[in-house]
């Protein structure tokens, strides 16, 4: 990464993959896969795999075995086709997380990172998760806490909400469902599964500026629904005004340098089959 500007040219799922990807997300599957502990000859799936960093990263640890990518976007997996990955094979496969189509007791380890949070039932996508993993198999999951602990994004949606009217910060406000990890745990045994431990675990995010980790929310993730219908000069304008907006909402420390960095929380947790 470098100071430079972000280019934001090419497809939402493309951006996602070259920005979001090293600068967010491979640092939660990394935290990911070591709490799993994937073991070689094991048969690993990551549900809502999106463009596969955490697949990837479990093919990497555990060199032999299968590895399954499953997600509902077509787009986002046809970018996980085109990252070249190492270790154990990978099958990317387009599916719900609510209906898994796969036989029960098919894998060792279930894997789903920062996506819980948008299923429609998430009790049903963790009793399937739960099927499907064997007997002596594991779950580990990550959603993303109370948005006010993550003070970029903090920032962001109270500019949303200023320049783009009141609600525009839903879609974002969304991913930070879980208000407590108490709500996580709960969910988790209700749908059977045991030894439930869950934590709160924070990774430090850098962009290079507020411009680009406005830019890329915008253009890079569902919420360009905010900007759909405007022509170009309005929408760059309006990134502008809400990355300027963004600036004023955040602290000195977190734009030290030029740069937009803020601790971002999570919580992390593993868990065992009751079986």
């Amino acid at each position: 990464m470098t100071d430079a500007h972000w280019q934001l040219d090419g497809s939402s799922p493309e951006l996602y993959q070259r920005y979001l990807v090293p600068a967010i997300t491979s640092k939660w599957a990394e935290d990911l896969i070591d709490r799993a502990q994937p073991r070689a000859g094991e048969a690993v799936i990551d549900v809502a795999c999106g463009t596969g960093v955490v697949a990837r990263s479990a093919a990497k640890r555990i060199a032999s075995g299968r590895v399954t990518g499953l997600d509902l976007n077509s787009a986002m997996l046809a970018v996980a086709r085109t990252v070249p990955s190492e270790g154990a094979p990978i099958t990317w496969v387009e599916g719900s997380a609510l209906d898994l189509p796969f036989s029960s007791g098919s894998f060792d380890v279930a894997l789903c990172q920062l996506g819980l949070q948008f299923f429609p039932d998430r009790g049903r996508a963790l009793r399937e998760m739960r099927r499907i993993v064997a007997d002596t198999g594991r779950l580990a999951l990550s959603v993303y806490s109370t948005i006010e602990r993550t003070p970029g994004a903090n920032a962001f949606v109270l500019a949303l909400d200023e320049v783009l009217g009141r609600d525009a910060s839903r879609i974002k406000r969304g991913e930070h469902a879980f208000a407590d990890p108490d709500k996580l745990k709960t969910l988790l045994t209700d749908a059977d599964f045991r030894a439930v431990d869950v934590q709160a675990v924070a990774q430090t995010i850098d962009f290079p500026s507020v411009l680009d980790y406005v830019r890329f929310q915008l253009l890079a993730t569902p919420m360009t629904t905010l900007l759909k219908d405007k022509v170009e000069a309005e929408r760059q304008a309006l990134i502008a005004s809400v990355a300027s907006r963004t600036a004023s909402f955040s602290t000195p420390t977190m734009l030290e340098g030029g740069k937009f960095s803020f601790p971002q929380e999570a919580y992390v947790a593993t868990a065992r089959n009751a079986r």
